[in-house]
């Protein structure tokens, strides 16, 4: 019963486990499918607003028009630089202070253009004319800024590029000689490898010679030819044996006189 009781346990604990990570990784799922979908509504509003002060531009003339080509002005100017910097910042991780610095620049843009939206709803073309010198000075400020950052991480990415391309050039001449080298010094090659060859043959022709006569003087251990030790002269019994065989066949006297 307790081992019963303690299996059910465990795999009520897995059920909890694997709800918690359903619970979990749907949630996640959820946030990033609403950031996605909050950035692509985000990116559409601001396509519209674009087309519209881009329209009131050239539909609408005095303090108006000119409003809207700041406001304009200003999105794009951002937008561009925006851009710029995320798409290099892939090869270059120095363009995130970039970023950073963007960023805050879009806080004050974002604070001008509802000035200028509200500016722009003015009845008044006095106050218009009045605060519209001041908000545009701004406007160029912020451009000027955005402009600096976008044009210098456009002048550093062409001069990676250089710099990159001018090394790939040079791997690349490198290997072109070495692949051409073949051309200049194929003879000699060949003839100081034929040499080689033939050397390399005459030294292994002479230690082939060499080994076959050390085998005919010198037989081994376990070879099966005749010159393999016997059994007496490893145990030293070689000579007292033969010595003895020697005095055997010695005839004796009294066989010799009879």
């Amino acid at each position: 019963m307790d081992v019963l009781g303690v299996m059910i346990g465990l795999a009520l604990l897995f059920g909890i486990a694997v709800a918690v990570l359903a619970v979990v990784g749907t949630v996640k799922a959820a946030k990033a499918v609403a950031a996605k979908v909050d950035r692509h509504e985000a990116n559409a509003r601001r396509a519209v607003e674009n087309a519209a002060l881009k329209a009131k531009t050239y539909t609408k003339a005095g303090p108006q028009g000119q409003i809207s080509a700041v406001r304009l002005g200003l999105r794009t100017s951002l937008s561009g630089t925006r851009q710029v910097l995320e798409s290099g910042l892939a090869q270059d991780g120095q363009l995130s202070e970039s970023l950073g610095l963007l960023a805050r620049l879009d806080v004050h843009a974002a604070e001008l253009d509802g000035e200028l939206r509200t500016l722009e709803r003015e009845p008044d073309a006095g106050r218009i004319a009045a605060k519209l010198p001041e908000l545009r000075e701004r406007a160029e400020r912020i451009t000027h800024s955005a402009e600096t950052m976008r044009w210098a991480a456009q002048d550093r990415m062409h001069r990676f590029a250089d710099d990159e391309l001018s090394r790939l050039s040079k791997e690349c001449e490198s290997e072109a000689g070495a692949l051409r080298h073949w051309d200049t010094s194929g003879g000699a090659g060949s003839s100081g490898s034929a040499g080689a060859a033939g050397a390399g043959a005459g030294r292994g022709a002479g230690a082939a010679g060499a080994a076959r006569e050390g085998s005919q003087q010198r037989p081994g251990l376990t070879d099966g030819k005749g010159g393999r030790p016997s059994a007496e002269d490893l145990l030293g019994l070689g000579d007292p044996l033969a010595r003895l065989a020697q005095r055997l066949r010695k005839p004796t006297t009294g066989s010799s006189a009879g």
